[in-house]
């Protein structure tokens, strides 16, 4: 757990800090507020929904460790490259787009493989206190990499370029250390063979169908990821109203990653105490960032910020949590996979939709959001009430 939470550390600092400036970034290579809404949407969606393909292909492959790699080094590599665009002229805003596109690729890659090895570690120790603490270090680095890029941002007298280029530094690290992880891990257990199950476990159970509470879980969770402002969209907004200068974005952005490893850790603790119950305050925080962070306020706004990150939290540590307590675990990669590939839709859906009514009417965005909250909020409870009585499809 230690060690991935490393990795995840030195790479959250490299992607989390270039998503820190993503809007100023596009808005200076002259993108739109629909567009800033569209290009970091598609982003969001080719990391979640591409997982359809990975998660499959991990638990069928058994190639865990590999597509983890491969994933972390598209990112470690397209990250840095964003600095070359301010020099491209007119071909700076297409190329800004592929790289941010495939680096969300990478994401894609490793993140069904990875959240499979770490549901099997965090096992041992409570499936929500596991995720919870390695969200947690991964949050130090999204705190991390904000910060540093602020302060290059701020010695480079406003520009973008050096502090992205910086960023390669850190990509590095977390290469060096991942394998450094993966060969004491394959040390200690080896890979099974291509489309084995698990030591003790059937292999007939790879191939059980997904129950039918988890496809309304990941319905109700692509609801609240359609919902949830991208930070693009957010970032764009503080900066061409003036709430704060550019330097100033990665920083409210950094306070955003510090109170979401506060709510990993808090909402993880409290997932293994009262169980799921604890993912009814998601819809409710997502439901509060438009309302706060659009403000021509800075402390309104930054208090947005503070909300935005806490729910981006609770989705990216509790509940995978309950996404591994609801399949079985040789399902895990395909079940996160798939998962990840509803909320793409709703990222993406929730992107274009959110840049639209952004430039139409903020009243109306706040009511759409609202509206799809309560929504999410229903399903929600639908599905607590149904986990407490027996599915058929569900896992032993």
């Amino acid at each position: 757990m230690i060690g991935f939470g490393v990795v995840s550390l030195a790479a959250d600092m490299v992607y989390e800090g270039a998503r820190s400036v993503y809007g100023p970034l596009l808005a200076s290579l002259g993108a739109s507020a629909l567009a800033v809404g569209l290009i970091t949407g598609a982003g969001e969606a080719a990391a979640l929904v591409l997982r359809l393909v990975s998660g499959p292909l991990a638990d069928r492959t058994r190639r865990y460790w590999t597509l983890t790699i491969a994933g972390y080094a598209l990112t470690a590599v397209c990250v840095p490259l964003l600095a070359v665009t301010p020099a491209l002229g007119a071909a700076g805003l297409a190329v800004a787009v592929v790289l941010i596109v495939v680096e969300r690729l990478g994401k894609a890659v490793r993140s069904p493989a990875k959240s499979a090895l770490l549901a099997d570690a965090a096992g041992a120790v409570g499936m929500g206190r596991g995720m919870g603490v390695h969200q947690a270090l991964d949050q130090v680095g999204a705190f991390a990499g904000p910060l540093l890029l602020a302060g290059l941002i701020v010695a480079a007298g406003g520009r973008l370029w050096p502090g992205l280029a910086v960023l390669a530094v850190p990509g590095l690290l977390a290469m060096v250390v991942l394998v450094v992880v993966r060969r004491r891990a394959v040390a200690v257990h080896p890979r099974p063979r291509a489309g084995a199950a698990a030591v003790g476990e059937p292999a007939e159970e790879a191939r059980t169908r997904l129950p039918r509470l988890f496809w309304w879980f990941a319905v109700a969770c692509a609801v609240c990821t359609g919902g949830l402002m991208t930070f693009g969209l957010i970032g764009f907004h503080l900066a061409r109203a003036g709430v704060v200068p550019t330097a100033g974005v990665p920083l409210l952005y950094a306070a955003a990653m510090a109170a979401a490893a506060v709510a990993a850790l808090a909402t993880g603790a409290l997932y293994d105490r009262v169980g799921p119950r604890v993912l009814l305050v998601l819809p409710v925080l997502v439901a509060v960032v438009p309302a706060l962070a659009f403000s021509t306020s800075l402390a309104v706004a930054a208090g947005g910020v503070l909300v935005w990150g806490t729910a981006t939290g609770v989705q990216d540590s509790t509940v995978k949590a309950f996404v591994a307590d609801l399949v079985s675990r040789q399902r895990r990669a395909t079940a996160y996979g798939i998962f990840a590939a509803v909320q793409g839709a709703g990222a993406l859906i929730g992107g274009a939709t959110a840049g639209t009514l952004y430039e139409a009417s903020l009243t109306w965005l706040l009511v759409v959001v609202a509206a799809t909250q309560a929504a999410a909020m229903l399903i929600l409870l639908t599905v607590l009430a149904r986990r407490r009585t027996p599915d058929p499809s569900s896992p032993a």
